[in-house]
């Protein structure tokens, strides 16, 4: 439930427009509610902590999905699941016909407010490669649908580094950095050695036998030598994506109070 919401419907019922009862009525799902015998839907997420809850796809059948995302409708400003395969989607999509799919990102969604950011900032994400961009679109949709405006560079790795020195002024712009990077991961010390902003770094399983499926751009990043680098796990641009928006979030949340608000 957004605050909006919640304030109107405490406001009905200060007016008399609406009872006590009926309130209780729709209040009766606020903190969670069941969905068959398989989920628990946290409704009372995005008060808590600004953004709502997230459908992980992997481990659910169509039919479970389907279930949760109809119960998230109506009172969550956007609902999402993540790791959709396109079979997958197609099985959704015949009984939830207004359900959009971002291939790339492996992302459904139901949004009304995807293609006009709400918040100010600006969530620049930055790729190594081709291979890397499943994470990279994960990264970029979530933000989006969280209400922020999103800055994609793609393919400026540092086997050809001159790729991304000759972008410099889109990390020059940049309010976070999410960059994404396999094999040895060395792109997100490069970059935060050039930026005045936070820079989330996220490994992909992209790469030969001795990446050991991201272990080492993970461990790269870990051990990165440039200052100001914080890393998520292998292959999850969508928690990058959540963490970029939180950072954004706070930020405003500051300059307010900076300014007697």
């Amino acid at each position: 439930m957004e605050p909006k919401i919640l304030q109107n419907l405490l406001e009905s019922v200060a007016a008399g427009d609406i009872s006590p009862i009926a309130a209780l009525d729709k209040l009766k799902h606020f903190d969670f509610e069941q969905v068959g015998d398989f989920a628990k839907i946290d409704h009372h997420r995005t008060l808590r902590t600004g953004f709502p809850e997230v459908i992980l796809g992997p481990g659910k059948t169509p039919d479970q999905i389907v279930e949760i995302i109809e119960a998230m409708r109506g009172r969550n400003p956007v609902v999402m699941a993540t790791r959709i395969e396109p079979e997958v989607f197609e099985k959704l999509q015949q009984k939830i016909p207004d359900l959009c799919y971002y291939q790339k990102a492996r992302i459904c969604a139901i949004s009304a407010n995807f293609q006009t950011p709400q918040h100010p900032g600006t969530v620049t994400i930055i790729s190594a490669g081709t291979a890397d961009l499943p994470v990279a679109e994960e990264a970029a949709v979530t933000a989006e649908l969280c209400g922020f405006q999103v800055r994609r560079l793609w393919d400026v790795g540092v086997a050809g580094i001159h790729r991304l020195l000759n972008n410099r002024h889109v990390i020059d712009d940049a309010d976070v950095l999410i960059t994404v990077a396999g094999m040895e991961g060395a792109l997100p010390s490069v970059v935060a050695g050039l930026a005045d902003c936070p820079v989330i770094a996220v490994p992909t399983s992209v790469g030969y036998g001795a990446s050991f499926g991201g272990i080492a751009p993970l461990l790269t990043m870990l051990n990165s030598c440039a200052a100001g680098v914080g890393v998520v796990n292998i292959d999850n641009g969508f928690g990058a994506a959540i963490l970029a928006c939180q950072i954004l979030r706070s930020a405003g949340r500051v300059g307010r109070i900076g300014e007697g608000e």
